[in-house]
C-alpha cells in the first residue's frame, strides 16, 4: 500500500462523507480551509496525522474508518 493508494482512498472517503455538502460547509465543519479540502478530496494534499486526527474526532469516526478499502 503505496502513499498515493492512501491518498486516493481518502479522496475517495472525503468525498462520499461529505455528499452533496458544499466544499466550503463540509471544511468548516472539519475546522479546515475549503482548499484544503479541495486538495485532499483530488488526492494532492499532504495531509499531516495532526490533521487526520481533527477530521476523525469531527466526524466521530475512526482512522481506519477514513482508509478502509471496500
Amino acid at each position: 500500500m503505496g502513499q498515493q493508494n492512501l491518498a486516493k482512498r481518502l479522496a475517495k472517503k472525503l468525498r462520499e462523507l461529505r455528499g452533496e455538502v458544499p466544499q466550503y460547509r463540509f471544511a468548516k465543519r472539519l475546522g479546515i480551509s475549503k482548499s484544503s479540502l479541495n486538495r485532499m478530496e483530488i488526492g494532492e494534499q499532504n495531509v499531516s496525522l495532526k490533521t487526520i486526527e481533527k477530521i476523525c474526532q469531527k466526524l466521530k469516526i475512526d482512522i481506519t474508518d477514513l482508509f478502509a478499502s471496500r
